[in-house]
């Protein structure tokens, strides 16, 4: 299973997940789902390609708590006498979702070979304030 995760700033310390990953990724193409993510107007949204695939037969996506999961197959069609270089079988993806997303807030959509999820962002409080103390004294 492989795992987005957006990661803020310079970390002294790469993830775990990253250096065990590290000496597969010239392999990992040959069965990923290529995603993006970005942050627009107060929604998580991640496109995925998935270029020749029936979105209404062969992809399934499904939330659970923290991820997001992305399953599409593409069926091979037999012809005689013709060459393919194009990849078919069963492909699949997991992303982390940002703490503050809302898992009953999605929409998917898939135009032109791309699929489209997006999720609604919590308002989290950016602004500081003074927190009141109290005394027993």
């Amino acid at each position: 299973m492989d795992t987005l995760a957006r990661r803020e700033g310079h970390q002294f310390m790469p993830d775990l997940t990253e250096l065990l990953e590290s000496p597969l990724l010239p392999f990992r193409h040959l069965s990923d789902i290529s995603v993006e993510d970005v942050v627009r107007d107060g929604h998580y949204v991640i496109r995925a390609e998935l270029p020749g695939i029936d979105p209404d037969k062969d992809v399934a996506v499904t939330v659970s708590p923290g991820r997001l999961t992305i399953e599409a197959e593409r069926r091979e069609e037999h012809r005689e006498g013709r060459r393919s270089e194009f990849r078919y079988g069963s492909f699949t993806r997991t992303v982390a979702l940002p703490k503050n997303c809302d898992e009953n807030d999605v929409t998917a959509t898939y135009e032109k070979g791309i699929l489209e999820v997006s999720l609604g962002l919590a308002q989290q409080g950016t602004e500081s304030r003074r927190v009141p103390i109290s005394s027993t004294e």
